[in-house]
């Protein structure tokens, strides 16, 4: 059949870039130590940068919020499907951002990336402009081409070609949109920088703090935290399946940009609602965040960056030490990447491989991120592996 020997000849073309993908089947809970595809392995590739995915508070909220509310929500939120869980979580979020946004609701969505395209497809249209960070996330950038707004692109943390691009705009709605830690580099975006732009010249300043929320921030309220953010053109997209350790995401902002999103959002109204169980253990999730056990993990976690990053002796590849729990070593082609991610795997080390498009053609890494649920030891033998690693790939070359 020509229709499926046009993808064979495809799937091969990959094979020969080493850009083929392949799933692996994990046979326990999400935790450092796993089980995946018969083999016990010490994995480095999660984002459940708390160790909550597995918290004996969090399984028992999920539980007791099935029993409640039972196994899903059965209709779209406007419909039938808004719970009370639902409605309690987002009173928890708002109520966690109101000290960085004035009069601060927040929406809840199935997954971050139904949040972005929420975001962008609204507030953007065919007469807005779109200044999208050159390292953005997948789905903001999806977003930002289905809004129908023109689209610039402004290179990494660049403000000046930033700023020459939006005293130039003639458009009457401008959103400046970007990751706050970006997922590939574990770098922080220069926010107060943005935010002043926005301010001055009236834009929306639209942040997707998948990596930050829970994580950064003393109270683990994500990057606006961190620096110390607080205006009304302040849009905020947090992910409820990394650090908060279940699944969703929430968009936050003023309470009319809240408003449009429910009356105007396709992808919110057009979704079924999450299980509300499911935001019930989010509830038990942000009592961990915010109390002292979450600032215990906060702590050890940045302990642990310290640690490898103390550890490492790389001379051959190239480690981008940053200062979240996203630790990218760039070895540059999508074959080395593949030889070294597979080395790890021999010495029961699960680190994954990331190749284009996910990030730029030529910059092949290995990805480590950290959680609190890992420990000193589980740190010294990686970073043990990875030293034996390089130095055998320089001996090599």
């Amino acid at each position: 059949m020509q229709l499926l020997d046009t993808l064979d000849a495809a799937l091969r073309e990959l094979d020969a870039q080493h850009l083929r993908r392949h799933r692996r089947t994990a046979e326990s809970p999400c935790a450092p130590h796993v089980r995946v595809d018969g083999r016990n392995m010490l994995a480095f590739c999660s984002n459940d940068y708390l160790g909550l995915a597995a918290h004996p508070a969090v399984i028992a909220a999920l539980a007791e919020g099935a029993a409640r509310y039972g196994a899903g929500s059965g209709a779209s939120h406007l419909i039938s499907g808004h719970s009370r869980a639902h409605a309690q979580l987002e009173e928890r979020l708002a109520a966690m951002l109101a000290p960085h946004l004035e009069q601060a609701r927040a929406l809840y969505f199935c997954t971050g990336y139904m949040a972005n395209l929420a975001v962008l497809g609204t507030l953007a249209g065919k007469d807005a402009e779109i200044y999208s960070e050159s390292l953005n996330h997948a789905s903001l950038i999806d977003g930002a081409r289905l809004s129908r707004a023109r689209v610039q692109v402004y290179p990494h943390a660049d403000m000046d070609a930033l700023a020459k691009m939006l005293a130039a705009s003639q458009a009457k709605t401008r959103l400046i949109v970007s990751d706050g830690v970006f997922s590939m580099d574990g770098d922080i975006a220069p926010l107060r920088e943005l935010l002043a732009l926005a301010e001055h010249h009236g834009a929306w300043l639209v942040i997707d703090d998948a990596h930050g929320f829970g994580v950064l921030g003393e109270h683990g309220h994500g990057v606006l935290e961190h620096a110390g953010l607080r205006s009304p053109h302040l849009v905020m997209i947090g992910t409820l399946g990394k650090a908060a350790g279940v699944a969703g995401a929430f968009v936050a902002a003023h309470a009319t940009v809240i408003d449009w999103l429910v009356n105007r959002a396709r992808p919110y109204i057009f979704s079924t609602a999450a299980a509300p169980a499911q935001a019930h253990a989010l509830l038990a999730s942000m009592d961990l965040i915010e109390g002292s056990e979450g600032s215990r993990r906060r702590a050890h976690l940045r302990a642990l960056t310290q640690q490898l990053q103390a550890a490492l002796q790389l001379r051959h590849w190239h480690y981008r030490a940053t200062r979240t729990a996203i630790q990218p070593i760039v070895l540059g082609e999508n074959a080395q990447a593949l030889r070294a991610a597979a080395e790890l795997q021999r010495h029961a080390l699960w680190v994954p491989a990331i190749r284009p498009p996910t990030v730029p053609p030529g910059t092949a890494r290995l990805r480590v991120t950290l959680s609190a649920a890992h420990t000193a030891d589980d740190v010294d033998r990686l970073a043990a592996a990875l030293n034996q690693l390089d130095s055998e790939a320089g001996h090599a070359s």
